[in-house]
C-alpha cells in the first residue's frame, strides 16, 4: 500500500471512530431516557465492542480469549451498576477490574515461555479491561440523585471532541482544539439543559475533550489503518471512559 493510500485508509479510519463514538453517546443518552436496562444494555454492548476490537487495535495474539477476558469484566461491572442499591453504584467495578486483570496475567501464564508479544498483550489487555469496566460510570452517573441532565452535558462535550477530532489537520492542531471546544461545549449545555455552574461545566468539558483527543492520538501513533473491530473499539473506548469521569467530577465538583 502507497502513502498515499494508507493516508486515505487513515483518514477512514478516523470517520468510522469518530461516527461509532458518536452512534455510541446517542445510545446512552437514549438508554437515559427510556429506562435502566436499556441503560444496562447499551453499556454491556459498548463493553463488549471494546472487548472484541481491543485485541485487533493492538495486534496481538490470541486475540478471541484475551477479547472475552476483557469483554466479560465490563458486562459484569455494567450489570452491577445497574442493579446496587445507592450510593454504592461502582463499588463492584474494582473488583470485576481485578478479576480482569487477573485472567489476562493467567491467559499469558497459560500461553507459556517465549510466545510472542507477552508482555505487550498483557500491558495493553490489561489497559482494555479498564476502559471495558469504566463504561459502568454512565450507569452510575444516571442513578446519581436522578439527575439525567449531567449526563446529556456529558456525552455533548464528548460529541464536540470527537467531531473535532474529525478533521483532517495534525494533532498539534486538533488537540488544543478539540480540548477548547468541548471546555466551551460543556458550559452551554448546561445552560440549555440544567441549572449547571459554568466554572465546573467548563473544567468538565476540557477535561473530557482532553480524554478524547488523547485517544485520537493513539490511532495516530498506531500508524497502520485499522480494521472493523479495532475502528468499533476505538470509538466507544473513549466513550467507556468519560462514563466513569463524568460520574466523579459529578460528584466531586457538582453535588
Amino acid at each position: 500500500m502507497s502513502g498515499d493510500e494508507q493516508a486515505e485508509a487513515r483518514s477512514l479510519g478516523s470517520w468510522v471512530i469518530g461516527l461509532v463514538g458518536v452512534a455510541g453517546l446517542a445510545a446512552i443518552i437514549t438508554g437515559v431516557y427510556i429506562s435502566r436496562e436499556t441503560l444496562v444494555g447499551v453499556a454491556c454492548v459498548i463493553a463488549l465492542a471494546v472487548g472484541i476490537g481491543w485485541p485487533h487495535f493492538l495486534r496481538i495474539p490470541a486475540k478471541k480469549t484475551l477479547a472475552a477476558v476483557i469483554a466479560l469484566p465490563g458486562i459484569g461491572s455494567a450489570i452491577a451498576a445497574g442493579m446496587v442499591p445507592a450510593p454504592g453504584f461502582l463499588d463492584w467495578t474494582p473488583a470485576f477490574m481485578a478479576l480482569g486483570m487477573m485472567a489476562v496475567f493467567l491467559v499469558q501464564l497459560i500461553r507459556g515461555t517465549g510466545q510472542a508479544q507477552r508482555l505487550e498483550s498483557t500491558l495493553g489487555c490489561c489497559a482494555g479491561v479498564l476502559l471495558s469496566c469504566l463504561g459502568a460510570g454512565w450507569i452510575a452517573g444516571a442513578r446519581f440523585n436522578g439527575v439525567r441532565e449531567m449526563v446529556i452535558v456529558a456525552a455533548i462535550s464528548a460529541a464536540v471532541a470527537l467531531f473535532a477530532g474529525l478533521i483532517r489537520w495534525p494533532d498539534r492542531v486538533v488537540a488544543p482544539l478539540g480540548i477548547v471546544l468541548a471546555g466551551l461545549a460543556g458550559p452551554l449545555a448546561g445552560l440549555v439543559f440544567s441549572d449547571l455552574a459554568v466554572l465546573p461545566a467548563a473544567i468538565f468539558g476540557v477535561v473530557v475533550g482532553a480524554v478524547l483527543v488523547s485517544f485520537r492520538r493513539l490511532v495516530t501513533l498506531r500508524g497502520a489503518p485499522l480494521n472493523l473491530a479495532a475502528a468499533l473499539s476505538m470509538g466507544l473506548a473513549p466513550v467507556s471512559a468519560v462514563g466513569s469521569l463524568a460520574y466523579f467530577i459529578d460528584k466531586l465538583l457538582i453535588y
